[in-house]
């Protein structure tokens, strides 16, 4: 079992190598923090029981109920487009199983992840020590240290939430995906006065994240 253990450890660590190199650095991650941490943090632990082969590829990865593990890319390019400071004081809205606060932890000066699903919420506990995880509805953040001076939405959401864009302090960035029909972007906006415009910075694949819905329009 322990030369088994050894050999998967290496096989993974070989998968994040290439996962930098092949996925990350040719996308225009050049952020030193976010390649050495991507490429030392075992991603696989942060997947359902089954689901570890999948960990470095380049794409989503269901994590049940409707939630997804994001491609690595667009969790790096959330990270830079970010510029995170030691000094923010940061909301993570989907903290799922807990791999992009576990990339976070320690940066920053606060971290508070929210997550609605009671499972992926003790999963984000127990993968990432001492993470403060606040559980409820998504689209409406928490205000357990507002204002933040960084929220980050870890998916691709239809619209911004008013209580989301009154938690974020003046000046303060948000960071999210942003779904319009079938394409997916990254954004960011920074709060001006105390309203948030998001501006879409990239193409890239990020889940769709529940909650975020527009209202439907009907036709009669």
């Amino acid at each position: 079992m322990a030369a088994e253990s050894l050999m998967q450890s290496a096989q993974s660590e070989t998968s994040r190598r290439h996962m930098v190199d092949s996925q990350l650095r040719t996308n225009g991650v050049t952020a030193a923090w976010i390649i050495k941490a991507m490429g030392e943090l075992p991603r696989e632990k942060f997947l359902p029981a089954g689901k570890e082969a999948f960990a470095y590829l380049d794409r989503s990865v269901p994590l049940g109920n409707g939630r997804m593990l994001n491609p690595p890319l667009a969790t790096a390019e959330m990270l830079q487009v970010a510029e995170i400071s030691a000094d923010d004081n940061v909301l993570l809205i989907g903290a799922a199983t807990g791999y992009l606060a576990a990339l976070l932890a320690g940066r920053v000066k606060k971290l508070v992840a929210l997550e609605s699903e009671a499972e992926l919420a003790a999963a984000a506990r127990a993968n990432v020590a001492g993470l403060d995880v606040v559980e409820g509805e998504l689209s409406q953040g928490t205000k357990k240290n507002a204002p933040y001076s960084l929220i980050i939405v870890d998916g691709a959401i239809e619209q911004l939430p008013s209580a989301i864009e009154e938690q974020l302090a003046n000046r303060g960035r948000i960071v999210a995906g942003l779904a319009e029909g079938p394409v997916r972007r990254l954004a960011i906006g920074t709060k001006q006065g105390g309203h948030v415009a998001l501006r879409a910075v990239a193409d890239i694949e990020v889940a769709a994240l529940p909650g975020f819905e527009r209202a439907r329009e009907f036709v009669f």
